[in-house]
């Protein structure tokens, strides 16, 4: 995706956990899709940081959707998946992505991954990596219109 192109829609989910959204329901505020993988060591690494984003800047606005990305056939694994998500304590929607069609749709390649759409669900920032969740937070406040903590 490009910068300033728009949220896709959340295209062949195999099951949505704790409540499915859509594009409409994200209409008007600030969201963070977030990819990650049951067998990415980094993807759980960076959990606590967005579980932190979502419970902290809530009262801003800000909508999380985790997209769950198989690396490989065991990856799929329905039970291993909703497993990790509650050890993780991922509250928020997370879409477990099997075939791939919502991967596709973001034309994403990695894990983890943030896309950051600002209230016009038009994307403002792409981070690849647990290495760049600072620059990720950095736009985070810039979208939502906050102070940088220093």
């Amino acid at each position: 995706m490009r910068l300033r192109e728009e949220l896709p829609d959340f295209p062949g989910i195999t099951e949505w956990v704790n409540g499915q959204v859509t594009k409409a329901d994200l209409a008007g505020s600030p969201v963070l899709v977030h990819f990650w993988s049951v067998s990415c060591h980094m993807c759980k690494e960076s959990m606590p940081s967005v579980n932190e984003w979502r419970d902290k800047y809530a009262a801003n606005g800000l909508k999380v959707v985790g997209i769950h990305m198989p690396r490989s056939e065991k990856d799929t694994d329905i039970e291993t998946i909703k497993q990790t998500i509650a050890e993780h304590n991922l509250t928020h929607p997370i879409a477990i992505d099997n075939e791939m069609k919502t991967v596709d749709a973001f034309q994403n390649e990695y894990v983890p991954a943030f896309y950051l759409f600002d209230e016009n669900l038009q994307l403002r920032h792409f981070q690849a990596g647990e290495k760049g969740l600072n620059l990720v937070k950095k736009r985070l406040f810039r979208i939502l219109g906050i102070e940088e903590e220093s």
